[in-house]
């Protein structure tokens, strides 16, 4: 099809738009890239010839289109790293994932601590990405957490948040400094809550798991300890305070305090953390007992850690969810436990495990939508142009099936990190195409869009 002006007729769906309360079936139109008409049956007459002679069809009978889902979290692993990611197959992975726009975390190397390295990937990324990328700038100077980087160049530059993602800054002092300068620039400080001292040598969840095993462990306070600073300092300094994959149920109580008091803070929770459990360390290949790829931080956490975060999403006490795509190679993950990488690669299965949680009846598939749209749109400024199937703004638009059955098979991954805990999970519901910024960057082959001349 053509991409350079789309004109195209999506036909018959069930149409979820949380930003506009909408949630019903009906005909989404988009003429010269921008959306046109959502809702009602749209018919040929409706239409100008000149728009009926370039417009092309697509039957998404039985099928959800939603606004474009927005990971403001990942790590594209460029510059530095290309072994594990490149913006290339980052983006392509986050388009088969429905995604049209991603925030990369900064700890490349070099680390995105000046505008030279953040000017350096915006080009990459418009010259190879096929999705939007937003680059998150470092908090300090090589992520040291010595020295506060320059917030109003990286601004400039383009970031939409700051952050040392892994290396939490310690400092509390050069914390509220950092908090500070985002304030009077209107960003976010977006912050990995650990403890290091507390999580020094950890492996898994700190419990009966990490017992059983006699693994160091990762308690839920080294966490929680820096959840309650930074939600501290937030009160004190009223700037806009992220959290980073929450984990742990009294971290999504500290929020919940949080936020009745009117403390500036959001955050947000992984696919895995919302649908695994430590138990999944004990899950590897028959000829290994322990399963590196589901080694991961924040940790995998208990049953009843899971339920409460499931409980804060439909709550609203956490705004988003985020897959914290972290990508690694075989040689990373495949070392024994101790010594594997923590992370894992999430774009890919990110819309099968959550919709397992709508299929559990555990949350509404609207809800699921408005926390991959709408609700992280807002976090980074982006809810005018993202997020949204609002008329006369770009197409960015996810369709997928939501009853699909597939099967997890990281052989087939785009993605170069083939790390992930879902081996051979059989998931119900996938992506069946995606549209970034007015493109068709990803389609299922089981769509066709039709040139369409004759009556709708």
């Amino acid at each position: 099809m053509n991409n350079e002006a789309m004109f195209l007729l999506i036909h018959g769906a069930r149409i979820i738009d949380p930003s506009q309360g909408i949630d019903q079936v009906g005909d989404l139109l988009i003429v010269e890239g921008k959306i046109a008409q959502v809702g009602r049956a749209i018919l040929s007459g409706q239409l100008s010839e000149w728009t009926k002679k370039k417009m092309e069809t697509l039957d998404a009978t039985g099928l959800i289109v939603c606004p474009g889902f927005i990971d403001i979290h990942c790590h594209l692993r460029e510059p530095g790293f290309e072994n594990k990611e490149t913006i290339a197959t980052g983006t392509k992975a986050a388009a088969i994932g429905g995604f049209v726009a991603v925030c990369c975390m900064p700890n490349t190397d070099p680390p995105l601590d000046n505008a030279a390295v953040v000017d350096w990937v915006k080009r990459k990324a418009s010259k190879d990405g096929v999705v939007a990328v937003f680059p998150i700038g470092c908090i300090t100077k090589n992520r040291k957490g010595e020295e506060l980087t320059d917030f109003a160049e990286l601004t400039e530059a383009g970031v939409v948040g700051f952050s040392d993602d892994g290396a939490p800054v310690m400092n509390s002092q050069l914390m509220r400094r950092a908090l500070e300068h985002s304030r009077t620039l209107g960003l976010p400080i977006i912050d990995h809550c650990e403890d290091k001292a507390l999580s020094a040598g950890g492996i898994i969840n700190e419990g009966r798991m990490s017992d059983k095993l006699r693994l160091k462990g990762i308690p839920a306070a080294a966490e929680e300890v820096m959840v309650a600073r930074d939600l501290i300092l937030a009160k004190l300094t009223r700037a806009k305070l992220h959290i980073a994959h929450v984990s742990t149920k009294g971290s999504m109580e500290l929020i919940r305090r949080a936020k009745e008091e009117t403390i500036p803070v959001t955050s947000e929770v992984t696919p895995h953390h919302l649908t695994l459990t430590e138990t999944q360390i004990t899950s590897g290949p028959p000829h290994k007992s322990l399963n590196p790829n589901a080694k991961v931080n924040p940790p995998l956490r208990t049953v009843e850690d899971v339920n409460a975060l499931i409980e804060g999403l439909k709550e609203g006490v956490i705004d988003a969810i985020a897959t914290d795509h972290a990508p690694h190679t075989s040689a990373d993950k495949n070392c024994g436990l101790e010594a594997a990488a923590f992370g894992i690669s999430g774009f890919e299965t990110a819309l099968g495990c959550l919709l397992s949680l709508v299929h559990q009846g555990k949350l509404s598939l609207v809800q699921l939508i408005s926390k991959l749209t709408h609700e992280p749109a807002k976090i980074i400024a982006r809810n005018n142009e993202l997020g949204t199937l609002k008329i006369g703004v770009p197409a960015n638009i996810t369709l997928l099936d939501p009853d699909l059955e597939w099967v997890v098979n990281s052989h087939n991954f785009v993605s170069k990190g083939k790390n992930t805990p879902y081996e051979g999970y059989r998931f119900r519901g996938k992506i069946m195409a995606t549209i970034a910024n007015s493109k068709l960057v990803h389609i299922d082959d089981s769509l066709v869009i039709k040139q369409s001349n004759a009556a709708i």
